[in-house]
């Protein structure tokens, strides 16, 4: 079967072009397909992720169906993430790494072995050795107000571990006191836009500076409801863009009632924030060289009143995709 697709149209350098074709193996393009190329209607994209799931929480292949070819894993038992089927690109960080008793490992919620209690700085590089060995990507700890807190000697030493082995770190930052801590550590990415308070501009300014990326999560704050932590993330990620900071589209799907695939609710609030439909797909794509690229059976439309209900009828482009010759 050829890697060459062509389709009405390709999105592509951050925009719509025609008459040009996609190599799905390479994921370029060329204004001459070979005469083996197959054919689709509507617009091929580069492949979506989503930048925070719990695998163990749902079922990928319906996020798959529902268009994502990739999800980060942030927290989860690194055995049972290391079996599961290829329906999607699994990216994962492994266990939460957090203070003994801290959070998540209070929650019902947490799947058995998806927790690492860190007890010191040696025992925090352990802990990023660890889950290099089973396979991690990334790695992800937890400042969680209210409860157990990594001591901030704690937390460097483990993005200092992490960084020996080329591996970012993502935090889950919540309550007072915790993005600070994120941002003092050298942290590379939140697990969620900052809703609880409005943040510093200060410390927006540094985090952004400091190539800090956000992780959306916007949705969860609400589901489709209008809440006071809706509007609180929506400014601080609008004033943290401001700034020159980055996003990166994430749901946290298997939290609560969240669309098992490409969420409209979640793109919508992004251009609440002041992205752009291109702004969007950006966020959307960071793995794209390494996915199968997704399409748009009806074509893509760019216009902001349609651009998240056109994305949620988006398909990843596999063996359930059978071209015309």
């Amino acid at each position: 079967m050829s890697s060459w697709l062509v389709a009405d149209s390709i999105f592509a350098d951050g925009r719509l072009q025609t008459s040009v074709a996609l190599d799905s193996a390479s994921m370029s393009i060329t204004a001459a397909p070979p005469a083996s190329a197959l054919r689709l209607p509507g617009t091929l994209l580069p492949g979506l992720t989503d930048a925070h799931v719990h695998a163990g929480l749902v079922d990928l292949g319906v996020v798959r169906a529902g268009g994502i070819a990739g999800v980060w894993d942030l927290g989860g038992d690194p055995d049972y993430l290391k079996r599961l089927p290829p329906s999607v690109r699994v990216v994962f960080a492994g266990q939460f790494l957090t203070a003994p008793g801290g959070y998540p490992s209070d929650r019902a919620w947490a799947p058995p072995n998806s927790c690492r209690a860190v007890r010191s700085a040696s025992d925090g590089v352990a802990a990023v050795e660890e889950q290099v060995a089973c396979g991690a990507s990334l790695i992800k700890v937890t400042a969680h107000a209210g409860g157990p807190l990594l001591p901030a000697p704690v937390l460097e030493a483990i993005v200092g571990a992490a960084r020996a082995h080329g591996l970012p770190v993502a935090a889950h930052a919540e309550g007072p006191g915790t993005v600070p801590a994120a941002v003092s550590a050298g942290v590379e990415l939140l697990a969620h836009t900052p809703w609880t308070a409005a943040e510093d501009g200060g410390l927006l300014r540094s985090a952004a500076d400091q190539g800090m990326r956000w992780i959306s999560t916007l949705d969860i704050h609400g589901w489709g409801s209008e809440t006071p932590a809706v509007g609180t993330a929506i400014d601080n990620l609008r004033r943290f863009l401001g700034y020159g900071g980055s996003v990166l589209y994430g749901t946290d799907l298997g939290n609560g009632p969240l669309v098992p695939g490409v969420n409209p609710r979640e793109i919508r609030l992004l251009q609440r924030a002041g992205l752009t439909p291109a702004d969007i797909l950006a966020a959307m794509t960071p793995d794209a060289a390494v996915l199968p690229p997704c399409w748009i059976p009806g074509g893509l439309d760019l216009s902001p009143s349609a651009f998240a209900d056109v994305m949620a009828t988006a398909r990843v482009v596999g063996p359930e995709v059978r071209p015309r010759g």
